[in-house]
């Protein structure tokens, strides 16, 4: 029996749809991060971008997220490898670290729910959506301690 591709490919080996398949639907990089300028220490909220579907935990328009969310972080194996606020949960970044998929995701489980399940998306976590908050200040009111 072959291996799993996930364990025998690079990201970069990855054909475009290996590579999106790897996203577990946790929702966890579309929530917004407040980054101290100090420290570059990154905090996490449950402030969710407007693109976000808080059933699915899916982006509502992923095919024109760039052109609706300038600022949308569009992952590639090397931002993979760059990003430190990457939950510690993705596959992308696993994957990147030599690491397997939990038994929760949908490529190990066969069901886009076990993420769900398991507590690990942000369902039912978000507190707002970043078009519904008016000033930057705003988001420190929805912060959490630790990684949702």
């Amino acid at each position: 029996m072959e291996r799993p591709f996930w364990k025998r490919l690079t990201l970069e080996a990855m054909t475009s749809e290996q590579w999106e398949s790897l996203c577990d639907g946790c929702g966890k990089c579309c929530l917004s991060k407040l980054e101290d300028e100090d420290t570059a220490e990154i905090y996490w909220t449950t402030v969710a971008c407007r693109l976000l579907d808080p059933g699915t935990c899916r982006c509502k328009d992923y095919d024109n997220r760039k052109a609706l969310v300038p600022d949308c972080v569009r992952l590639t194996p090397q931002t993979v490898r760059t990003i430190d606020w990457l939950p510690s949960t993705c596959a992308y970044r696993l994957v990147a670290e030599g690491h397997d998929l939990y038994w929760w995701h949908h490529l190990v489980s066969g069901s886009r729910e076990t993420v769900h399940e398991a507590g690990v998306s942000i369902r039912g976590r978000i507190t707002a959506f970043d078009s519904d908050l008016a000033e930057d200040d705003d988001y420190f009111e929805h912060m959490v301690e630790a990684e949702p």
